[in-house]
């Protein structure tokens, strides 16, 4: 594997691990779980032996201390999987929703959640979109009140990953009586609370083998101590952790789109058509190249990006960058690598039917590139 500045050995030794975890068990498998409807807890568990489900939580969580750079790799890897809806379950789990515990939580919080959440026992889920309220964060309904030494929840939430068969929900709900966006807390809300019911599983274009739902809370009641971080403070942690929301989900597609480019490298160099390979005929030798070129430049950006915010570096701009542009290529990499299997392309028994349709998801969810161009514009002048 091509070293870089930016990766040591440890990270190196990662990747390979990675690398033959997917290869070995998620490549044979993953059409079942696509049947399914789900990702098998046994491979989640598994994942937890592995290491692979902790990688920057503290060692006495069950982690191993690991940086931004870890996630991107986790999520590099699992992008070339071919399977977007095994990575989305296994990228929410370990960097959308627990990371809100690791960052806020108390010390009781932290010890109760965290090792299940590494073991892979428990899945993690992170509740904030809701029917009037996508990247719009501050136009969220659902709301939580103080009832004696409790809190009472009320709303809904929709498209939400892991919802079906999570455990551990991290729940932003409208907490204040003044301000829109310093309304907003967080709180952990347990399967099987009174009150919380999944209203209905959801299906989707594709990530067919990720769980996907919407949820109900009327009147559920939450101990005190379910409160995530400050109270009226939950925006900020949601933006804070969108910055390594939109790092892995651009690594995420970087990886997508790189094994999409591989793919069709195989085969328009062994598909014969008038007397030659399609790798003969000039426009499409030229594209792919073009192609693997901005994967790289891409690439190239996730990378410093991710070191950036290693280092503590504040990288808002260049996180939606990333989403913004790695959301879109992924898409026009996808577009043509199913026109240049031809026929192919379209039936379900390839590959690359399967990953355009993953691919579609990535320039909205996580943030809209509309939304991202946006906040990228802000920082410009």
């Amino acid at each position: 594997m091509q070293a870089t500045p930016y990766f040591t050995e440890e990270h190196a030794l990662l990747r390979e691990s990675l690398r033959r975890f997917v290869e070995e068990r998620v490549v044979p498998a993953g059409e079942h779980w696509e049947d399914a409807g789900m990702v098998p807890r046994e491979i989640l568990r598994e994942m937890g032996r592995l290491g692979f489900l902790g990688m920057r939580y503290a060692e006495e969580y069950g982690g191993a201390g690991l940086d931004t750079l870890a996630s991107v790799i986790l999520a590099e890897e699992l992008g070339r999987s071919t399977f977007g809806g095994f990575t989305a379950t296994v990228m929410v789990h370990t960097d959308m929703a627990s990371p809100h515990i690791h960052h806020a939580g108390s010390p009781a919080q932290k010890a109760k959640y965290l090792p299940p959440i590494v073991r892979g026992e428990k899945i993690a889920v992170i509740a904030m979109t809701e029917p009037d309220a996508g990247s719009d964060l501050a136009s969220m309904r659902t709301t939580a009140r103080r009832a004696g030494d409790a809190w009472v929840i009320n709303g809904a939430k929709t498209f939400i990953t892991n919802g079906v068969h999570g455990d551990i929900y991290v729940v932003a709900a409208k907490t204040g009586a003044t301000g829109r966006n310093h309304q907003v807390s967080m709180f952990i809300v347990e399967k099987g609370t009174p009150g919380f019911t999944v209203a209905r599983p959801l299906k989707k274009h594709g990530w067919l083998c990720s769980d996907t739902a919407e949820l109900a809370f009327e009147e559920c009641r939450v101990p005190g101590d379910a409160l995530l971080g400050e109270e009226n403070r939950g925006f900020y942690a949601l933006m804070k952790n969108l910055q390594n929301e939109r790092t892995v989900l651009g690594a995420q597609a970087v990886g997508e789109a790189t094994k999409a480019i591989e793919l069709t490298l195989a085969w328009v160099t062994q598909r014969r058509a008038f007397g030659a390979t399609l790798w003969d005929k000039q426009a499409i030798r030229q594209r792919l190249a073009l192609l693997a070129a901005r994967v790289e430049a891409v690439r190239a950006l996730v990378y410093n990006t991710a070191w950036r915010d290693a280092r503590g570096e504040t990288v808002t701009k260049e996180v939606s960058m990333v989403k913004a542009l790695a959301g879109e290529l992924v898409n026009e990499v996808m577009y043509d690598c199913v026109q240049f299997h031809g026929g192919m392309g379209y039936m379900r028994e390839a590959a690359i039917e399967r990953m355009a349709r993953d691919a579609r998801i990535q320039s909205i969810g996580g943030g809209a590139t509309e939304v991202m161009l946006e906040e990228v514009a802000k920082r410009m002048a």
